[in-house]
């Protein structure tokens, strides 16, 4: 019998740098810190050297193309073409100028939209398709692969969005544009791809997230003339389809398509991908590119496992060759454990990064070809000291999450009684206006942090700077005439880490970050043991700053369901019953809050969407313990109190349901770049509570008019009842600085109070 050959691979690595060396090129760029020579320079060193580091790591295959200057999506779009024409882009090379005015805007032009990537807290660049002429602009592929293949004398695999995943990501066609859409694509790919080839590259990976989605029939076979076309015109490469996040659907079709290759996730699609191996095999033909490492996670794999699980997949398949590689993008995890000093050793030793993942991956593939190791036992004696680790042993907490009742996820009243009960309270204006709540982190507000944090800083010259900063914005809430106020969020580096850092079962890192959008990164929390509330959390900030008005003031929450999903969560027990933890202490802090007079508190849930399952079959048993746990959290607050909660950058139009089922008194939503698409969805689906459509984009620097906004606002009126509508921005303003901030907040107060001026006319 032939043995088999194993290959050691990533479908792609981090980009950020090991100390975020990306994103402080970026931003330098910019801020005009550096001139474009300079940047162009600095993210070559950046490529080359995480191709050093995987090639030192030991992995067999490296790939090009999975690096980026903003987002894969965008670099994508751009590389065909597919410039909006409010860029004003005359063809050619697209420069970097328009390549950031389409990520981040510019004073002429909104940016294009942004949203989740399938079920991550990533955030892609839209494409948009406005019937251009598509041409290849740059095969930034080829540039990346002769750049290595000189530095290193290795033959890469470059790596590129599928066109189907491109296709289904892509705006603006129609069912008789998109043939066109189509047609005009397809020849770009084929050119890029024999263009390679002439380069001497052998293999080719087109990542395809969008084959583990629900397939109909059509898109079955528009699939199978893609590939038809592309293996057709270039039959001089070997194509590698990628699939990740779930099992391969339509599997018995797909994995006949003329491709060299098929990647196929076995961490998050391990039951139907195994069960897809068992009753239909797998073509002798191809090579089986097997997931097999988590690559959305920062858990060391047990390798006994691991390994079990490659040699089923072997015996099932029957394929030429088995690649060995993480379950998706490494993108989703931290570069390294090496900076975590300050953790807990057994945690510490349970824990694998992306460097980590590669030598778990190295290693598997040593054993499996007979060399001796340490490391599967080694990874089994990890994995057991933290399964037994005090932290995971809460019985208390264990205990209240198995007597939960169905009383305990219900408000007293329904909305209709409490919206009459909470408007006669809180005598708001129509329109009220509010913000998010995070205003602008200065540089003064981050030096003064980073001081306190390391001593140089005492806590009660902290606390008065921080209450200095509190009541500064809030006599500018007052200045703009802003209805209801926030306290701006000075104390919170982080809408997690902050909550994560006073429950138990929480463990924070120094240095391991990822990307959620262009270049701001984010460190999340580790839950590793059972989650508990000790004392409030917030109720100090608040109370103090309520103190400094009349207005009414929100209390700022994060939900449970997003304190999960923007955490990296312990994988020994049901994501459920994490988030029924954490919703228990949230309810805790809700409690103390109201018991301190704030009668408005928001319970932000912006991650609710991407836990969702990427079939919509299995969206039903997610909702129903997601939606749970929200109101788990919130139900047990009087009539009287009003309960919001916001979400930004999704796809509302096939979600307006689960929303109203939360059952909170108010949601601020994201509209600002999709305005046409929600209100559309809204005048099919109806929505019978508060809603406050984010009038203005917080992601892009430039100040919307006044004109802009009410543009908004009227438009929502054709939907929305003059009673439910609030007015705000679609985001925090952290990330902001102050003078657009308060420039932007002006035109929005001003459209608000034109509007309220244009309905008392009519009446």
């Amino acid at each position: 019998m032939k043995s088999m050959a194993y290959v050691a691979t990533a479908i792609g690595y981090p980009y950020i740098g090991e100390n975020r060396e990306w994103k402080k090129s970026l931003e330098k760029f910019w801020k005009q810190e550096l001139t474009e020579d300079e940047f162009v320079t600095q993210q070559k060193e950046i490529r080359l050297s995480r191709i050093e580091k995987q090639l030192q790591l030991g992995l067999n295959v490296v790939s090009v193309g999975d690096f980026t200057n903003y987002d894969r999506i965008l670099d994508t779009a751009v590389m065909f073409g597919l410039v909006p024409k409010r860029f004003n882009w005359q063809g050619g090379k697209v420069d970097l100028a328009t390549y950031y005015a389409m990520a981040r805007g510019n004073k002429e032009a909104v940016a294009c939209e942004m949203t989740k990537w399938f079920n991550t807290n990533y955030h892609y660049i839209v494409p948009e398709y406005e019937g251009q002429t598509l041409q290849l602009t740059e095969n930034t592929l080829l540039k990346h692969f002769v750049e290595v293949k000189a530095a290193f004398d290795i033959t890469a695999k470059p790596t590129l969005i599928g066109p189907y995943t491109f296709i289904k990501l892509t705006k603006g066609y129609d069912r008789v544009s998109k043939a066109s859409f189509v047609l005009a694509l397809l020849p770009l790919y084929i050119q890029v791809i024999k263009e390679l080839a002439a380069a001497g590259v052998q293999w080719v990976q087109l990542e395809e997230p969008a084959l583990v989605t629900t397939l109909d029939q059509e898109e079955i076979q528009l699939v199978q003339e893609i590939y038809g076309q592309l293996t057709t015109a270039a039959p001089e490469v070997n194509i590698m389809l990628q699939t990740y996040f779930e099992s391969l659907s339509a599997y018995e079709q797909l994995v006949q398509l003329p491709v060299q290759g098929i990647g196929l996730d076995f961490v998050h699609g391990y039951q139907d991908n195994m069960q897809a191996l068992r009753q239909h095999g797998f073509p002798s033909d191809k090579v089986l590119a097997a997931g097999v490492i988590n690559g959305r996670d920062i858990w060391r794999a047990n390798l006994a496992e691991v390994k079990t699980m490659i040699q089923a997949i072997e015996q099932l398949s029957g394929a030429k060759e088995l690649w060995i590689q993480p379950s998706c993008h490494l993108q989703h995890a931290p570069i390294t454990t090496k900076f975590e000093t300050k953790l807990d050793k057994v945690l510490l030793n349970a824990l694998a990064f992306a460097d980590e993942k590669a030598v778990e991956i190295v290693e598997v593939v040593a054993n499996l070809q007979g060399q001796e190791s340490t490391a599967i036992s080694a990874s089994m004696k990890a994995i057991e000291a933290l399964k037994n680790h005090p932290i995971r042993n809460n019985k208390v907490v264990q205990q209240a999450v198995q007597t939960i009742e169905q009383a305990d996820f219900e408000r007293s009243t329904p909305f209709t009684e409490r919206l009459a009960i909470q408007q006669k309270a809180l005598q708001l204006p129509l329109f009220p206006t509010t913000t998010i709540g995070s205003f602008p982190q200065s540089d003064e507000v981050k030096q003064k942090r980073n001081a306190w944090r390391k001593g140089n800083l005492t806590n009660e010259e902290y606390t008065a700077f921080l209450e200095q900063e509190t009541a500064r914005w809030i006599a500018i809430q007052e200045e703009l005439d802003i209805d209801v106020l926030v306290h701006g969020e000075f104390e919170r580096t982080d809408m997690v880490e902050y909550f994560g850092e006073k429950l138990t079962g929480f463990a924070f890192t120094t240095n391991a970050w990822v990307v959620s959008y262009g270049s701001r990164c984010v460190k999340p929390p580790i839950i590793y043991g059972d989650v508990a509330f000790e004392a409030p959390m917030t109720v100090k900030e608040t109370v103090y700053a309520q103190s400094l008005t009349k207005r009414h003031m929100k209390g700022m929450l994060t939900g449970p369901v997003t304190i999960l999903n923007w955490s990296f969560v312990r994988d020994d027990i049901a994501r459920k019953d994490v988030t029924y933890q954490i919703a228990l202490a949230l309810r805790k802090e809700i409690e103390s809050l109201e018991e301190a007079g704030i009668s408005i508190i928001q319970v932000d849930e912006p991650a609710l969407r991407e836990g969702l399952p990427l079939r919509k079959e299995n969206w039903n048993a997610y909702l129903e313990w997601a939606v749970g746990a929200f109101k788990l959290a919130t139900a047990s607050v009087k009539d009287e109190t009003q309960i919001h909660t916001h979400m930004c950058y999704c796809e509302f139009n096939d979600f307006i349901e689960p929303i109203s089922a939360l059952d909170a008194d108010v949601i601020s939503i994201e509209t600002s770049r999709s305005h046409g698409e929600l209100i559309n969805s809204l005048q099919h689906n109806p929505y019978d509570k508060g809603i406050g459509l984010g009038v203005y984009d917080i992601h892009s620097p430039r100040v919307p008019s006044e004109a802009e906004m009410l543009t908004i606002m009227q438009d929502s009126l054709q939907v929305l009842a003059r009673n439910q509508f609030w007015v705000n921005p679609d985001c925090g303003l952290k990330t902001r600085k102050e003078p657009e901030t308060v420039a932007a907040l002006a035109n929005m107060v001003q459209a608000a109070k034109t509007l309220r001026q244009q309905i008392e006319q009519v009446i």
